[in-house]
């Protein structure tokens, strides 16, 4: 049984628009995690084969279940800070059991359409989100380059030629094979063939930490299925839950507007959770999405799901039956990698729009990159960066409140207009534009027609100003109320 061509093209473009480029892109992603995920690992205080695991079952099932074709997802620095404190008071179980517990949360929050959220985050916390990672991502390869000897100098600086190099050469030449090929794999190649010929004194990857020696095997969290257990690993879970999430759903954006292409967010939720729980039972941390390595995928041609699968699957390779090899690999080849990704994932236009942008646009995107870097807590930053978005939006709107009046010569009644939006912001500014003792004992006319009345506060408001002006021997006539605030008017007189 043959499937429908349409059906077929769409499984293709899904998946693996180009074979050959979606794997040499899932490459690179591969290589772009092992020192994160090492680092990430060490944070969260566990062996590099927990973040390893996770990220190899994470990629497998987030390529599958996952919203957003090409995103790279693993163990994460973020997720990585929440796990911390779990870890070092109750153990390894009680982290794999708080995953589980955080994979279900997200799995109800994806079918609760909670992705929606994303639209409360504006283009200012993302800007500053993308930002604040590249610094974070730049800043987490300096401990590999402290006291470094000139040999890890001199391959760095080979590495990022040619990582920035070779693709110019290719396209200058018309040398295919440097354009077909990522450049940062053949930094690892060249860089590792070079160390090891030369017998350089530098880091290697078996340097980092003990690398897995075995498949991840299956296995419920051994611990006790009672209140006590829920008790301690339920905050923990609703904390790796909500940064997951925010990490992902960002992070799914930004691929979004690198490859001009949709993703569904709700489904990057129930994905991401049916990954975690997935990670949680076959030994690995919770994880979410990987803003750099995302970026890096893309960048090199990645436009599929196959390119996350692979590099899910290339990890597992490399670590397992690959390891001898890999851990010669020299760190600093992955240090500038991640340089390379670094920069490529900064907004370097942002520098420009800060003299462009209003002020208080620009004074958000600061802000979420200062509280993002200061807190090393991407979910800190573009927490901070949606409430001061609020906050600013809510004074901007509060001051469009206009209220104008005039007299009628003839019997000195006052009408006054009132436009805008009213709401618990703009309230009090309402009540004090009404100067009630210039019209003591004459009619008076209020029209609303021109503005809208959100909440029960902005109601509240008008009804005093009313009380006011017949306490002081007015006779009102209140025109213009809309049928939505009709129905707030009559709600507080039930």
């Amino acid at each position: 049984m043959s499937l429908p061509l349409p059906l077929l093209a769409r499984l293709r473009a899904e998946w693996a628009p180009s074979i050959p480029r979606e794997l040499l892109a899932g490459a690179v992603a591969t290589f772009a995690l092992i020192p994160e995920v090492i680092a990430f690992s060490f944070v969260a205080g566990v062996d590099p084969s927990v973040g390893l695991f996770a990220s190899f079952v994470i990629s497998i099932v987030i390529a599958i279940f996952g919203g957003r074709p090409a995103m790279v997802s693993a163990a994460a620095g973020s997720v990585a800070l929440v796990a911390a404190p779990l870890v070092a008071a109750h153990g390894l179980p009680y982290l794999f059991a708080a995953g589980l517990l955080a994979g279900a949360l997200q799995i109800v929050f994806g079918l609760c359409k909670l992705g929606v959220l994303m639209r409360f985050v504006s283009s200012s916390v993302r800007t500053g989100f993308v930002n604040a990672l590249a610094i974070l991502i730049f800043a987490a390869q300096l401990p590999h380059l402290h006291g470094a000897n000139a040999p890890t100098w001199a391959l760095l600086a080979l590495g990022l030629l040619l990582i920035y190099g070779l693709p110019w050469l290719g396209q200058r030449l018309g040398l295919k094979l440097f354009t077909l090929i990522p450049s940062p794999l053949i930094c690892v190649v060249v860089l590792t063939v070079l160390a090891a010929l030369l017998g350089l004194p530098v880091a290697t990857v078996a340097d980092l930490g003990r690398l897995p020696e075995a498949l991840p095997q299956f296995g419920l969290p051994a611990v006790p299925a009672s209140l006590e257990t829920l008790r301690i690993i339920l905050l923990p879970a609703l904390a790796i839950a909500m940064v997951g999430l925010l990490e992902s759903v960002l992070t799914a954006a930004v691929v979004d507007e690198m490859t001009n292409t949709p993703s569904d967010k709700n489904r990057e939720c129930t994905g991401l959770g049916l990954a975690n729980m997935a990670s949680s039972v076959f030994g690995g941390i919770a994880g979410c999405g990987m803003i750099g390595q995302a970026v890096g995928n893309v960048k090199y041609g990645g436009r599929g799901r196959l390119s996350t699968l692979f590099a899910g699957v290339f990890l597992l390779v490399l670590m397992v039956a690959l390891k001898d090899w890999v851990s010669q690999v020299p760190v600093v080849a992955l240090v500038a990698i991640m340089v390379m990704v670094s920069a490529s994932t900064f907004d370097w236009k942002s520098l420009g729009n800060l003299v462009r942008h209003p002020r208080l646009s620009s004074g958000v995107m600061l802000a979420t990159v200062a509280i993002t870097i200061a807190t090393h807590n991407l979910a800190a930053g573009v927490i901070t960066g949606v409430l001061l978005s609020g906050v600013f939006f809510t004074f901007k709107v509060a001051h469009m409140l206009q209220v104008r009046h005039a007299d009628d010569p003839a019997t000195g009644a006052r009408t006054w207009w009132v436009s805008g939006q009213v709401f618990f912001a703009s309230a009090d500014a309402l009540v004090e534009s009404f100067d009630v003792r210039a019209v003591a004992g004459l009619p008076v006319r209020i029209d609303v027609s021109g503005a809208q009345f959100w909440d029960i506060t902005a109601v509240g408001a008008l009804d005093k100003v009313v009380q006011r002006l017949q306490q002081h021997g007015c006779t009102v006539e209140l025109v213009g109320l809309d049928a939505q605030s009709q129905r707030l008017v009559q709600r507080m007189k039930t």
